[in-house]
């Protein structure tokens, strides 16, 4: 085991601080990378918070992560030291399963291992990317393309295979009217790559606020959901709606907006539940789903097509000392859009 500097949360309520954790040794599927940069996803903030249940304390967050390859395994053949990598939501699978051996770990049926605040194989609780180093499995490790900014890659394995995934999936495309609701951390990573699949994308936000940014992103259209006129006047619309607010908002008034056949996907993750009026399903032959980040498959394909058409996410670079104020600043949105921690501060 190695010690590193790490921020991590030791209750609920506490502030994050800086504190050292544990790494495993390097085994021989293993890479060792030194983190330079990674992002704070909500889902950060809903886990150190015991919102989506038990955690166990500490617990180092993060799981939009970039950096560099310094050491690997002796049986390692897909990195080598000095590699731009990445690290996303999980770190394994059981490997043997359907759904694994389709390339869709995420929904591996003994359940994937997410890089914190996950019980590992050898019985520990996973820490993630609040840290200066991690040890990876070398399958659960992702190419960087040299062409994507460091720092602006980071958000991408969390926000832009969440967005990019679903997207894929319900095939936005040309002829496809694509709305996406919220224009925050997700939300604009789904308007880049909607717009860039070459769907007409439409953003409903609940004010006209970030308006200039979304069409400056490849929106289309931007309508405010605080104004009873723009359900009036989009009813029947889309063909695809992805949801990307992790708040409670009326899921049946959005699944009026999709036209005949269209779905609803739900990547925002509420604690709350989100009732749905089966006369707004029936009425229209209208699906509501949902969809988690992607496999590592898709991943890799995701930052590839992200370097191909210029797609990245746009950040706030922070040092570590500010992880607790970006926490507010993320709950009250006022972060456009994604903060990104500079690892370098936790040395």
């Amino acid at each position: 085991m190695t010690l590193v500097n790490a921020y991590a949360a030791t209750s609920a309520s506490e502030p994050l601080a800086p504190t050292k954790i544990e790494r495993r040794d390097v085994g021989p599927h293993d890479v060792l990378i030194e983190v330079k940069y990674a992002g704070i996803c909500h889902s950060d903030i809903h886990t150190v918070r015991g919102e989506w249940g038990p955690v166990q304390y500490p617990l180092a967050p993060g799981h939009e992560i970039v950096g560099f390859v310094t050491e690997t395994g002796s049986d390692v053949t897909r990195h080598q030291v000095g590699d731009r990598v990445g690290v996303g939501c999980m770190v394994n699978s059981c490997r043997e399963c359907v759904h694994c051996l389709q390339g869709e770990e995420q929904y591996c049926l003994q359940g994937n291992i997410p890089t914190y605040g996950g019980l590992d194989r050898d019985g520990t609780i996973t820490q993630g990317g609040y840290s200066t180093h991690i040890v990876v499995n070398e399958d659960f490790v992702l190419r960087v393309p040299e062409s994507l900014d460091f720092a602006s890659a980071a958000p991408l394995l969390c926000a832009g295979i969440t967005t990019y995934s679903p997207l894929k999936r319900w095939g936005a495309g040309p002829g496809k009217k694509v709305a996406v609701v919220g224009m925050g951390g997700l939300g604009h990573m789904a308007v880049q790559i909607a717009h860039a699949l070459g769907a007409e994308v439409t953003v409903l936000s609940q004010t006209l606020s970030k308006k200039e940014d979304g069409l400056r992103l490849g929106a289309d259209h931007y309508f405010a959901t605080s104004d009873p006129e723009t359900f009036e006047r989009l009813a029947g619309s889309f063909d695809l709606i992805v949801n990307t607010v992790s708040a409670s908002i009326d899921i049946s008034a959005y699944l009026m907006l999709l036209s005949l056949n269209g779905t609803l996907v739900n990547v925002g993750a509420p604690a709350e539940p989100l009732p749905v009026k089966a006369t707004a399903l029936i009425t229209g032959r209208r699906s509501f789903a949902g969809s988690l980040i992607g496999g590592i498959r898709e991943t890799q394909e995701m930052l590839d097509f992200c370097a191909e058409h210029g797609v990245t996410a746009e950040t706030e670079l922070i040092s570590a000392d500010q992880i607790n104020e970006a926490y507010e600043r993320v709950m009250a949105s006022q972060v456009r859009y994604r903060f990104v921690i500079d690892a370098a501060t936790l040395a």
